[in-house]
């Protein structure tokens, strides 16, 4: 279906406060006063501390008449010792507030930092198993105001980050209801300088969220009809924005499915983050791109499992071939048309221990959500053909 509504400036709250459209991001300061703030510490990754987006928010704060301060020690997969860093930076500065910009990375590592900052527990303390995230002092939280860069994660409207564990070599999912941030700007403008390899693996990013949680076994009827809305925009505007940067409607659209990809995972996610987190862990590697080289190879495993439901996607997307095997030649076909590798070893990854990371997929949390319950076995089944 090729329709959409026009993404046009507008405020809307799901519940995160959003502010929206082109140009927003000269709003940062009256936000921010609106939290109270006047010393804010900008977040955000050493690749994106000189570029645009991030002297456009230092710029805006310090028109409005604060004081922030840069911290941009992020690596692309955050790790502890990145927000153990940040927290000091934030306590010792005395910030009020944190400013988030960036992709998923700075945006998850932002959020840690300012959950962190009133606790004296470690982080991993708060892994987003049971109960832990009851053990946490939200007493004194940090607000945090996020400003995506790219429409992938959708980290800036979720209650969780995702940070490496060094010591263990592993992706650990950190969550706590109270981490979502205060308010949210989506400003197409800031994403445009986005290259288009990038583009398209973290727009990959955003439809491996809204396609696990779609095909996720558990009853989630409002997340699944967000999820199914996530598929349709990125179908339709995922090329334009990685074909042409500079088209504004098509960025905005990216950056709102992005969210609703975000919103949508709360359903449960699978296998293509079962092991991409893995392989992310040991190998470093681009978490948006590992998803998209991963998702044929997953959906065919979940294929027999969920022939329904992905025959009514096909449908739904208005697919030549209205079936499971249509809906995969589409993914494999998107992929052709964003040049992203057929395979792990495309990407460069061709030293995989594929026993190892198939015990840890096993472990990872997202597992759980997968359509046909994963094993050891299946895990290396699906490496083996994402391998090459």
């Amino acid at each position: 279906m090729a329709f959409s509504t026009k993404a046009v400036s507008s405020n809307w709250s799901f519940p995160t406060a959003v502010r929206f459209g082109n140009g927003r991001i000269s709003e940062l300061a009256s936000i921010a006063r609106e939290l109270g703030a006047s010393r804010p510490l900008v977040v955000t990754d050493t690749g994106l501390k000189d570029l645009y987006p991030v002297q456009r928010a230092l710029e805006a704060l310090r028109g409005g008449g604060l004081e922030p301060v840069l911290f941009h020690s992020i690596k692309p997969n955050p790790t502890g010792t990145n927000v153990g860093e940040g927290v000091e930076a934030l306590r010792s500065g005395r910030h009020d507030l944190v400013v988030a910009v960036g992709g998923g990375s700075a945006l998850d590592a932002a959020k840690a930092i300012a959950l962190m900052a009133s606790q004296t527990i470690p982080i991993w303390d708060l892994e987003d198993i049971g109960d832990n995230w009851k053990r946490a002092d939200t007493s004194r939280l940090v607000p945090v105001i996020a400003i995506p860069t790219t429409a992938g994660t959708g980290s800036e409207l979720g209650r969780s980050s995702v940070i490496t564990n060094e010591a263990e070599k592993r992706k650990v999912i950190v969550f706590h209801p109270r981490m979502m941030p205060e308010v949210v700007v989506m400003d197409p403008e800031l994403t445009t300088g986005l290259p288009a390899h990038i583009t398209a693996a973290t727009g990959m990013d955003a439809l491996s969220h809204a396609l696990e949680a779609y095909c996720a076994p558990s009853f989630h009827p409002m997340a699944e009809g967000v999820a199914l809305n996530a598929v349709r925009l990125i179908k339709q505007w995922l090329p334009v924005a990685t074909l042409d940067g500079d088209n504004l409607e098509a960025r905005g659209q990216m950056l709102i499915a992005s969210g609703m990809g975000c919103l949508a995972l709360q359903k449960g996610l699978g296998g293509i983050h079962a092991l991409a987190h893995p392989l992310g862990a040991l190998h470093d590697a681009h978490h948006g791109l590992l998803n998209a080289v991963l998702m044929p190879y997953v959906v065919e495993f979940n294929a027999p499992a969920i022939t329904d439901k992905l025959d009514f996607l096909g449908r739904f997307l208005d697919l030549p071939n209205h079936s499971a095997a249509g809906l995969i030649e589409w993914i494999y076909a998107l992929r052709e048309t964003l040049a992203i590798p057929a395979t792990l070893a495309g990407m460069g990854l061709r030293d995989i221990d594929v026993d190892t990371v198939a015990r840890m997929g096993v472990d990872d949390p997202c597992a759980g959500g997968n359509p046909v319950p994963l094993d050891q076995a299946g895990l290396k089944q699906i490496l083996l053909s994402a391998r090459g």
